[in-house]
């Protein structure tokens, strides 16, 4: 799950960590009164989104030589007046894709004097199972031109989860940001509290870009972008609070309720299979047969008739989907159980596209069976190479 750079600034503040005076806003009326707010004359303007890129993005409505999604204000009209043309447009950054996103909110924050501008970010190293600080010189600018052109001026710095980021691990972040006097000192008090709060709130991702150096010599988180493992929020109803569902595909958000794991692709094929390998296969094989997936579609090993049933209404739902491939092995979950809910979706929904549905396991002629007695136009398949060809085929005419 993510959350908005407001939000994460208030949860790294309340760990204790450096950031600006802010005020979120939810209409250009409330921009007077949340730069009144701060203390000035500087003002920085921010798009919330869920999406990187937004100082160089560009508005949809507003042609191509308006200002981005992150702008400066020397005055609360003009603080005002940005208020006023951004929200409500939408937004297209390098990682919104060309649809971009609305902004229906906005952040007013206190402007700062940079001296210069460090990249951090906490992930969990998967090479070493354990979580890493990742730290360069290169602040403010796109990590993986950084890490492709000067791969040199990143630093990994992984942590003893029994110890804790210890005096050994500080000394080398601070060597490789170049940090001496009171950033140093700012910096050995700031990077145990970014680790307390990435742990302790099961976060997947913290990354901040940039992390500054202020020309008084002080340190201050100016940007945070933080995700957290869907699978831990459970524990964190405070951050099961922060979701913003606009932010989020329809879709994905109707397979949550139904604890489908579901991604929305770009592809025109929809796929409905169980077990996170078996999916990928499947979606490796529609791209090997010239055609795209138009999602990943787990639905578990242990789903009902009702679960498969939501899986696929979700799929029909999407307006790209061109045909729908089910494929199934059955060793917890049984084919009868799939057929007999692809039935109930199809009868409830109704079938507009080609399905090819591909079962083996666990009570597989008694699935097939219920499929070919449905009276319902469904193509069954005797393997997985054999179901990717036959939608693609039906696909194609």
């Amino acid at each position: 799950m993510n959350i908005h750079e407001y939000q994460a600034k208030a949860l790294l503040k309340s760990f204790g960590a450096p950031v600006a005076e802010g005020v979120a806003i939810f209409s250009a009326d409330e921009a007077e009164a949340a730069a009144k707010s701060l203390p000035g004359p500087l003002y920085v303007v921010k798009s919330q989104i869920h999406a990187g890129g937004r100082g160089k993005g560009k508005f949809k409505e507003l042609g191509p030589d308006a200002k981005g999604g992150v702008r400066l204000a020397f005055s609360i009209e003009e603080a005002k007046a940005h208020a006023k043309e951004m929200l409500g447009h939408t937004l297209v950054t390098a990682q919104t894709g060309p649809a971009g996103k609305q902004v229906n909110r906005l952040y007013i924050e206190d402007g700062a004097d940079i001296d210069r501008e460090l990249y951090l970010s906490l992930l969990v190293d998967r090479s070493v199972g354990q979580v890493a600080f990742v730290v360069s010189t290169e602040g403010g600018m796109d990590i993986e031109a950084v890490a492709h052109d000067t791969p040199e001026k990143i630093v990994n710095v992984a942590i003893n989860p029994e110890a804790g980021v210890t005096a050994d691990d500080l000394a080398k972040l601070t060597a490789a940001l170049k940090l001496d006097g009171e950033a140093k000192a700012d910096a050995e008090k700031l990077f145990p509290i970014l680790y307390k709060a990435f742990v302790e709130k099961d976060m997947s991702l913290l990354e901040i870009n940039p992390l500054i150096v202020m020309k008084n010599g002080r340190m201050r988180v100016l940007d945070a972008k933080v995700s957290f493992d869907g699978n831990a929020l459970f524990r964190h109803d405070d951050i099961k609070a922060l979701r913003d569902e606009t932010e989020e595909d329809a879709k994905e958000i109707e397979a949550s309720k139904w604890d489908l794991a579901y991604v929305a692709l770009d592809g025109n094929i929809g796929c409905m299979v169980n077990g996170a390998g078996l999916a990928m296969a499947t979606m490796d094989i529609i791209k090997l047969y010239g055609k795209e997936p138009a999602n990943f579609c787990d639905v578990g090993g242990g789903a009902g008739k009702e679960k498969v049933a939501a899986a696929f209404k979700i799929i029909t739902a999407d307006p790209k989907v061109e045909g729908i491939l089910v494929n199934i092995f059955g060793g917890i979950m049984k084919c009868d159980v799939i057929a007999e809910g692809v039935v109930a979706a199809v009868q409830e929904v109704g079938l507009k596209v080609p399905l090819v549905v591909r079962l083996e396991g666990t009570n597989v002629e008694l699935g097939k069976k219920i499929l070919n007695e449905s009276g319902l136009a469904i193509t069954a398949a005797d393997d997985l190479d054999d179901a990717a060809k036959k939608i693609v085929a039906a696909i194609n005419g």
